[in-house]
């Protein structure tokens, strides 16, 4: 893992125009987001908050190509997304991003290892070439001791720290992240800010997180605000 700096590829790595999306609840359609724009910049970590059910987790689906647009622009990476083919969606959730979930989404079945392993084969890295990778990036997050450990034997945070180094292990460009201190302690979510702040500096990494977390602006470049479907810096 190099703590160099890895030349951009482009100033911008997420750019959103115009974006609206709706989902229909019954026979009434209801807009989630209305005419949204949004402009990242490579290695910059951008932090969204707003109410429950603001349309805070929809952005990032469609950040992340888990969610279409029903119009404007999505591009990611210099890559357009809305309109894009299912197969060139997967090829990019697979290699392009990293998602980091509240809930940890790790697999009981599996060790810690293993399980930050699983971040490697969706980009089609096999186990065995993979596993300095998933050591190193073990060490990245203070879980090496935990290697051999299952998910029930850790605490929340610990858990956390293995979905973060699953995530990154792929080393994408580009990280989501929807509420990642949500299910954690204040004192735990503090721990998980700072380690995430740390290696956004020390990879270069860009960042997008949503959270109702209050304290994510002191650890984050930038805090925008939903309302109403649109993007504001006034969280009133």
């Amino acid at each position: 893992m190099s703590s160099e700096p890895k030349a951009p590829e482009t100033p911008t790595i997420i750019s959103l125009e115009g974006v609206h999306k709706s989902y229909r609840n019954g026979g009434q359609s209801i807009e989630i987001l209305r005419d949204l724009s949004l402009q990242i910049a490579r290695g910059e970590a951008v932090a969204i908050r707003g109410v429950s059910g603001s349309g805070k987790s929809t952005l990032l689906n469609v950040v992340g190509a888990i969610d279409s647009v029903d119009s404007g622009t999505v591009t990611v990476r210099g890559k357009r997304l809305d309109g894009a083919s299912s197969a060139d969606l997967t090829a990019f959730r697979a290699s392009e991003v990293g998602f980091i979930f509240q809930f940890y989404n790790l697999l009981p079945t599996l060790t810690v290892r293993e399980n930050v392993a699983v971040g490697l084969e969706a980009a089609g890295v096999s186990l065995s070439a993979g596993r300095a990778k998933v050591a190193e990036y073990l060490e990245a997050v203070g879980l090496s001791d935990k290697a051999r450990k299952f998910p029930e034997q850790l605490s929340g945070g610990e858990q956390q720290r293995v979905a973060i180094a699953r995530a990154l292990v792929k080393e994408p460009p580009l990280v989501l992240a929807d509420e990642p201190t949500g299910s954690l302690d204040e004192e735990t979510g503090v721990r998980i800010l700072e380690l995430l702040n740390h290696l956004q500096r020390e990879l270069h990494l860009s960042f997008l997180l949503v959270t109702h977390n209050p304290a994510i602006s002191d650890y984050t470049d930038r805090t925008l605000f939903l309302h109403n479907g649109r993007l504001s810096s006034d969280p009133s």
